[in-house]
C-alpha cells in the first residue's frame, strides 16, 4: 500500500509539473519544426552574416539578443561585430567614443538619438560590447533622410552633399516594388492615407543597414545585426540588397513571433526566417 500511495504522489507531481509548465519562447526552423536554442546556435557560428529580427518591445527578443551576443562571444572574440538599426549612422562616432571610455554615458546619450527603451533593451548589449571591445556599428540611415524619402521618394537624396551621403546608401538606390514586403507595406498603410513613398522609406533604411553591414564584414568574422523583424522576414529587406552585393554571402534569418498557443508555429511564418522565435502573445512588453 506503501509503494501504491508513493507511486501515486509521484503520478501527481508530475503531473502537476506538465500543468504549471509555462515555456516564455519556442524555436522553429524555417519549415516550421521545433528546434532548439543550441541548435541555432550552431548554424549562427558558421555563417558570415545574421540579421536577427526582434519584436521591438518584446523582453525575448532582447534576452535572447543578450544570451546569443554572449555565447557567440565566447565563441568567436573579437572575431565578433555588432551592429544595430537602433543606432543611426550619423552617431557612429560618439558610439565608437563611448565604447573606447573616450566620453562618458551622459554625454553618449547627449549627441546620439537613442531609442526610448534604450535603457531595457538595448544598453546591455552596448554595455556588453563596451566590456569586451567589441566593434559595434551603427547601421541606420539618419532618420531624417528617411522622412525626406517618405515625403519626396529617393530623389530627394540627390539634394544632400557629400559629407551628408556617407551616412546612406550609394546612390541610386536599386528599388524592386515587387517585393512582397514592400507590398504587404503599402497595402496596410494605404487605407490610412499613408504615402505612397512608405516602402521606399523602408527600402533606403534596408539599403542603408546592408551597406553599413556589407562594408564591416571582414573574412572569418561574424557580423552580428539587430533589427526590426520587417526589416529582413521572408528573406527580404536587408538581406534582399546583401545579396544584390554579394549572392554568396552565408546569412542566417531570425525573427520573432506572437501566438496564443506557441506549441506549433502558425501556417503565417512558415518560411518566415531559418529560425522563429514564437512567444506567447501576452507576455509583458517593454513599452
Amino acid at each position: 500500500m506503501a509503494k501504491l500511495r508513493f507511486g501515486i504522489l509521484l503520478l501527481s507531481v508530475a503531473l502537476m509539473s506538465m500543468v504549471v509548465d509555462k515555456p516564455a519562447y519556442q524555436i522553429f526552423d524555417v519549415k516550421g519544426k521545433k528546434t532548439t536554442y543550441d541548435k541555432m546556435l550552431k548554424d549562427i557560428s558558421e555563417c558570415q552574416v545574421v540579421l536577427f529580427g526582434e519584436s521591438h518591445n518584446n523582453p525575448i527578443s532582447h534576452w535572447l539578443e543578450l544570451q546569443l551576443t554572449k555565447d557567440l562571444f565566447k565563441m568567436k572574440k573579437q572575431d565578433l561585430v555588432l551592429g544595430a538599426e537602433m543606432f543611426e549612422a550619423d552617431n557612429q562616432e560618439a558610439l565608437n567614443k563611448y565604447l573606447k571610455g573616450e566620453i562618458i554615458e551622459d554625454t553618449f546619450r547627449k549627441q546620439t538619438r537613442l531609442w526610448p527603451n534604450y535603457e531595457t533593451d538595448y544598453k546591455p548589449l552596448v554595455e556588453l560590447a563596451k566590456n569586451t571591445n567589441l566593434k559595434f556599428v551603427a547601421t541606420n540611415i539618419p532618420r531624417k533622410y528617411a522622412s525626406m524619402v517618405n515625403k519626396e521618394g529617393f530623389e530627394a537624396l540627390n539634394s544632400l552633399s557629400a559629407d551628408q551621403k556617407k551616412f546612406i546608401a550609394p546612390l541610386p538606390i536599386e528599388y524592386d516594388p515587387e517585393l512582397d514586403q514592400y507590398k504587404k507595406m503599402l497595402d496596410m498603410n494605404m487605407a490610412g492615407h499613408a504615402s505612397p513613398n512608405l516602402p521606399k522609406a523602408q527600402a533606403i533604411k534596408d539599403a542603408t543597414m546592408a551597406n553599413f553591414i556589407y562594408t564591416n564584414v571582414a573574412d572569418g568574422k561574424l557580423f552580428l545585426h539587430f533589427n526590426g523583424s520587417y526589416h529582413s522576414d521572408f528573406f527580404e529587406g536587408i538581406m534582399w540588397y546583401l545579396k544584390r552585393k554579394n549572392a554568396d554571402m552565408r546569412i542566417l534569418t531570425i525573427t520573432t513571433v506572437e501566438q496564443s498557443d506557441i506549441g506549433k508555429l502558425s501556417q503565417d511564418y512558415i518560411m518566415a526566417a531559418d529560425y522563429v522565435i514564437c512567444v506567447p502573445d501576452d507576455m509583458t512588453k517593454t513599452y
